[in-house]
């Protein structure tokens, strides 16, 4: 009998039994977590450690660590058993939940996604949504998402792209510092807040029609934390106001100059390789119809 089918036959238990002790470093506190003895815990282990034909544990005097063996298997059996533990509890009163998991940046989460997730869960009770906030940057495969919304021109490798919104970006201040601002150029006299694309404030200040000044102060990898930022006064930040109405109408941020610049839109992307879900489709055709209806 090949290795590889003695792998593919190792049993349930034993494999629950290691992930406990890895977690706890104890048999017998494992042993609680499962409702069996140490020395269960203990046989089963073993019998794992002789499918394999490694070491997985080394036995202390007080408790146990693992081996490098030990070390390499546990992510993988982890995952597996959170990955479980997740679809079984999408079973409710004998119905099955479906799930979308979404990778979104995180300006659109707290602008547009999350204020509107209600009118989705109506719509859709038997379909949870699974929302990964990031700052633009995603690998939709690595990280196991079924959509990706991000900001850019709609082209990325080996992804399907919908349009969702096209936001222009504008200064935006904190209340104290708007009387300051009277025309662009006064922007030369304050503290400019970056965002990791580089080109930005050049963009704005040429649509303007104003000479850029030099621009020297923090850079952000996020347009909610650089907001944050411009609210407690430390600069004028280049955001879409439209996802930062709330706070425009709170009066915590404000925009001193009617002037815009387009430098991309919010997309809806998916690999090309993965066939959507009935979830999937779902939340698109709920999202587009959504951001249509709001538009007008």
């Amino acid at each position: 009998m090949s290795r590889s089918l003695r792998l593919s036959q190792l049993p349930l238990n034993a494999l629950r039994a290691f992930e406990a002790s890895a977690r706890h470093l104890s048999f017998t506190r494992a042993g609680l977590e499962l409702r069996v003895t140490q020395a269960a815990v203990s046989q089963q282990v073993k019998a794992l450690e002789g499918s394999l034909g490694a070491e997985l544990f080394r036995r202390l005097p007080r408790g146990l660590a693992l081996t490098d063996e030990g070390q390499a298997l546990l992510p993988a059996v982890a995952e597996t058993f959170g990955r479980l533990k997740e679809t079984l509890e999408r079973f409710k009163d004998g119905d099955f939940t479906h799930a979308v998991t979404v990778g979104v940046v995180g300006t659109f989460a707290t602008g547009w996604l999350l204020p509107h997730l209600a009118s989705f869960a109506k719509a859709h009770p038997r379909i949870d949504v699974r929302i990964l906030t990031n700052n633009n940057r995603v690998d939709i495969a690595g990280e196991g998402l079924d959509y990706a919304i991000r900001f850019g021109d709609g082209s990325w490798h080996a992804t399907q792209s919908t349009h969702l919104l096209t936001p222009p970006l504008t200064p935006l201040c904190a209340p104290a510092l708007a009387p300051k601002l009277r025309r662009p150029a006064d922007l030369k006299q304050v503290t400019l807040l970056r965002s990791y694309r580089p080109d930005e404030w050049a963009r704005w200040f040429e649509t303007a029609r104003c000479p850029l000044p030099h621009i020297k102060g923090p850079i952000f990898d996020s347009s909610i934390t650089m907001a944050q930022a411009a609210t407690q006064g430390a600069g004028v930040a280049l955001l879409p106001a439209r996802m930062f109405a709330e706070e425009i109408r709170r009066k915590r941020l404000m925009q001193p100059f009617d002037t815009e610049v387009v430098l991309g839109a919010y997309w809806l992307t998916s690999l090309r390789s993965k066939r959507p879900t009935p979830a999937m489709q779902s939340f698109k055709t709920w999202l587009t119809r959504e951001i249509g209806e709001v538009a007008r």
